[in-house]
């Protein structure tokens, strides 16, 4: 938006920027509404009215989006936060737990984000249905996870997934399996946003159809739009009357985000006037982390911070570990009864991520979007809770996919622990090469999970097999030139070792 305004407010400088700039926003809103009425007036019926709503978020979204001036914060207000507004996880977890653990269990709602694709992972259909551990599903362990706790503590304790029109229909055929757990599992859709043009800042799509040339018209905006959905879809209200006081937000390819008895006790017994209505999970930084969101205080209140808002000149002062150590795991647990109250007064404010894409026909759109964890800075007594690296366990590529699938972990009750035999309890640095992108081919290399219960650092690069019972420990670097192809094979003990395209093994 800004491009487009100063380039046009500099071939008119005598109408006073500040006035120009204004009658462009007012004819960009007003054009905007007309495409959308268009758009619309494509549909009929139940669609319509859910068309209409999100494009009603969208619209607001659009407005912020042109009256924004410059960066959302700045940076010379930049404060650590106060001590007590970060807790440690132990302290928090020495309190014990209350005999009534299964009260605290009711008043609970688990909520998986189960909006993306698995594409960059070579995958087609939502994410969740890949397979990741024993032939089980992330959605499966997650189903497993909750099942055990209802049957545990005879509680009740419901899955809600946040779906996007990207994973909706796939997803909720495979719910028919789950139909005999013990778990209640609900469903609602994230709104659909059009993809506007970069130059004219209009949308993309001629109609609300789902093919053809209007396919790339359309985007989920981000998981801050759980907020408006979950309330729209009257789910928000059903599980209010149900006694439910919180959920815990998570993304689905978060394998260490489980149900942690210790924060929801917290929660639950604070005094009602003094209840904490939001909770963010964050962690220690390590180099691998630098560029996750942190938290902050800014102008009195504690507020997550982007990479995407911080100024260039201060990009390598956020990345620092020293001065921001923490980072935000996305794990949440918020008030239900504060996500009602926040959307009926129209409170809930979140900074606009900007996401510039080019689509395969070479067109550069842009993408309005939030995040979750920025809508902090709206709920009252807010609070960080640094908790341990093992909740945080991300499966974003294959490199991901090898640490979980190996014996660095044991899967009980759909969760994965360390295994006790690991003397160090970090997670060894695995980088694959791009042969091991696509989880099929990334199969195919692997005869068996290697052992990497020694393990510190694997590198693969380049066209590479391994036979079955291989062990890797210490430090290990396998590289094959192009043209060449390392098999590893069957039975290999591999400490400390640098493997190069001959096949030469050298002492690392």
């Amino acid at each position: 938006m800004s491009l487009y305004i100063k380039g046009l407010s500099e071939r008119q400088p005598h109408k006073g920027m500040a006035q120009f700039q204004e009658i462009m926003r007012q004819q960009l809103e007003s054009s905007m509404d007309a495409e959308l009425e268009k758009l619309v007036d494509t549909v009929t019926g139940a669609d319509r009215d859910v068309c209409k709503k999100d494009f009603e978020g969208f619209k607001n979204l659009f407005h912020r989006f042109l009256q924004v001036k410059g960066p959302s914060v700045e940076w010379i207000k930049i404060k650590r936060p106060p001590e007590d507004s970060i807790q440690p996880y132990d302290k928090i977890a020495a309190r014990g737990l209350p005999d009534s653990v299964a009260d605290s269990l009711n008043k609970l709602v688990v909520v998986k984000l189960n909006g993306g694709l698995g594409t960059s992972m070579g995958c087609k259909g939502p994410k969740s249905l890949i397979s990741v551990r024993n032939e089980n599903t992330f959605l499966d362990l997650t189903v497993q996870q909750i099942e055990h706790l209802n049957k545990t503590y005879n509680t009740d304790v419901p899955l809600v997934l946040m779906n996007s029109f990207n994973t909706d229909e796939d997803t909720k055929k495979i719910l028919q399996k789950y139909t005999h757990h013990r778990v209640k599992i609900h469903t609602f859709n994230q709104s659909r946003y059009p993809r506007i043009h970069k130059e004219s800042l209009l949308p993309v799509a001629a109609s609300l159809s789902m093919t053809g040339q209007n396919a790339d018209g359309w985007y989920p905006p981000g998981h801050g739009d759980i907020y408006a959905s979950f309330y729209n879809s009257g789910l928000l209200d059903q599980l209010i009357a149900q006694g439910k006081e919180y959920i815990f937000v998570s993304n689905i390819d978060n394998l260490g985000a489980t149900v942690d008895l210790h924060i929801l006790h917290h929660l639950v017994s604070q005094p009602s006037g003094k209840r904490c209505e939001f909770v963010m999970e964050v962690t220690d930084k390590t180099r691998a982390d630098v560029k996750g969101g942190t938290l902050i205080q800014y102008e009195g209140k504690l507020r997550l911070l982007e990479i995407a808002q911080v100024p260039k000149a201060h990009v390598d002062e956020f990345k620092s570990v020293s001065k921001f150590k923490i980072f935000n795991t996305n794990n949440l647990w918020i008030s239900l009864p504060a996500i009602k109250r926040l959307q009926e007064q129209n409170a809930m404010d979140m900074e606009i991520i900007v996401n510039p894409k080019t689509l395969d026909g070479g067109l550069n759109v842009v993408q309005l979007e939030t995040a979750v964890g920025a809508a902090i800075k709206c709920f009252d007594n807010a609070l960080g809770i640094n908790v341990p690296r093992s909740r945080f366990l991300p499966v974003k590529t294959t490199s991901d996919l090898l640490l979980v699938m190996s014996n660095l972990y044991r899967l009980e009750a759909g969760s994965l622990t360390m295994c006790p035999k690991r003397e160090f309890p970090t997670t060894p640095h695995v980088k694959l090469g791009s042969s091991f992108t696509k989880v099929q081919e990334y199969l195919m290399r692997f005869e068996s999970i290697p052992d990497m219960l020694e393990l510190d650092h694997l590198t693969v690069s380049g066209d590479v097999t391994f036979g079955k019972n291989v062990s890797v420990k210490g430090t290990v670097i396998i590289i094959a030139n192009h043209g060449d192809r390392i098999d590893i094979p069957a039975g290999s003990m591999l400490e400390n070792k640098i493997v190069s395209g001959n096949l030469r093994i050298l002492d690392h």
